[in-house]
């Protein structure tokens, strides 16, 4: 009786250690709310964002095209992408997951993940999964045909997006390195942003780029969008903590900075150059922001945020302009822009602003600040390198098998009536 007492006192002064294997009821709701929150980034945030920036006759097209993907790649889940990703790999865990957890094999109510269940931290990541290959959608935008899309968002998945994330996420060698991204700005931003690119390029411009004006149809669908993406972004960013602690408060509160200053400094150079701050570029500068404070959510402090907000503002602007002014690229919805150069960006920027000494959460002991940019940079690199030749490949193979875009006649009359027999608005 007398040891029992003895133990039972030791596990109550004890807590960490008496409940390492136990589920934390106060995480699992904040990452079952940030599950939520990230689809609805994707369902209805990306998809009206997308939605109101292409013209009127295109606008089914893109709900579509989001709709789609979503239940694709959920499925893809489920069937064995969650496991090459997260399972152990054994010997090929460096490179690649293994396959014990198909079809959540093994996996019942009381698995859990840390803390939490693993059928959350599965539909969290899973949320993830989706809204990547949907950002894609907006740099071939009007011209492509559903089926090639379905056929390119499948591929590019298995292809592209799993090695990637399993690299840095799921224990891979670019993790074992030292390589930092909170919330997905490598494996999500610049991952999207490069097969965007590629996309945009393979594809070529919509018919009339860039001498006839293509202005978005609906800005109020836009802007509500926008603002969903906004509210969205925290169980983004703050839900990868996959705590109910000071580090998911202090993630939000960096990605809210982030966004602000992002969409005020996009504001005001517009303003500058042009005479009129638009709606437009408000909120696209917030979408820069949120995409550049990404990586380093979880690891600067207000400071960083603010910087790197500022930052993406300006860097984002002035990408834009030059690929569609100058490159004449017709990237859309300017996904390289905006989500590549910001996702680079903010993955260099983090080995910087994560330095204590400028107010971040710390490096890792005995690595400096030029260690971590220098660690940042590989990973960005490979990431490049890996979805710019994999996108191409896969486009060329698709071009080549069933053909990527409609014919120049259909793209005039539109995606939504030729792809699909539907029209976004009764009056046209």
């Amino acid at each position: 009786m007398f040891l029992k007492f003895i133990l039972l006192s030791l596990g109550l002064m004890l807590p960490g250690m008496a409940a390492a294997a136990e589920l934390n009821a106060a995480n699992t709701a904040w990452v079952l709310t940030s599950t939520a929150l990230v689809l609805f980034m994707t369902l209805p945030g990306l998809s009206l964002f997308y939605g109101g920036l292409v013209r009127s006759k295109n606008v089914l097209s893109v709900l579509m095209q989001c709709f789609a993907i979503t239940c694709v790649v959920s499925l893809l889940w489920l069937a064995g992408v969650y496991s090459v990703i997260f399972a152990d790999g054994g010997a090929w865990q460096p490179f690649l997951g293994g396959l014990s957890k198909v079809f959540l094999a093994g996996v019942d109510t009381a698995s859990l993940t840390g803390d939490i269940p693993e059928t959350v931290y599965f539909m969290f990541q899973m949320t993830f999964a989706i809204i990547t290959p949907a950002l894609i959608v907006g740099a071939f935008a009007e011209r492509m045909k559903f089926s090639a899309m379905l056929w390119f968002s499948t591929l590019w998945l298995l292809i592209v997006y799993v090695p990637i994330c399993h690299w840095i996420w799921g224990g891979g060698w670019l993790a074992q390195l030292g390589a930092m991204d909170f919330a997905g700005g490598i494996v999500i931003h610049v991952n999207a942003g490069v097969a965007a690119l590629v996309s945009a390029l393979v594809l070529g411009n919509r018919k009339g780029f860039p001498n006839t004006a293509m202005p978005p149809h609906n800005m109020t669908m836009v802007v509500t969008g926008a603002g969903m993406l906004w509210v969205g972004w925290y169980g983004f960013n703050a839900g990868s903590a996959l705590t109910a602690d000071g580090k998911a408060g202090m993630t939000m509160l960096v990605t809210h900075i982030g966004a602000a200053s992002g969409a005020l400094t996009w504001m005001f150079i517009e303003w500058q150059r042009f005479g009129k701050p638009s709606v437009l570029g408000i909120v696209t500068g917030m979408v820069a922001g949120l995409g550049t404070i990404t990586p380093a959510s979880g690891f600067v402090g207000p400071l960083g945020g603010l910087v790197i907000g500022v930052v993406a503002g300006v860097v984002c602007f002035y990408a834009t302009q030059y690929v569609k002014r100058s490159l004449k690229i017709d990237d859309s919805l300017d996904v390289f822009p905006v989500h590549g150069i910001g996702g680079i960006t903010g993955s260099l920027l983090t080995g910087v602003f994560a330095a204590s000494q400028l107010g971040g959460m710390g490096l890792k002991e005995g690595v400096s600040i030029l260690d971590q940019v220098g660690v940042q940079a590989l990973a960005v690199v490979v990431t490049i390198v890996w979805s710019a030749l994999f996108s191409y490949l896969i486009l060329k193979g698709l071009d080549g098998w069933m053909g990527l875009r409609v014919s120049p006649d259909e793209e005039v009359q539109g995606l939504d009536q030729v792809l699909h027999e539907e029209t976004g608005y009764l009056d046209l």
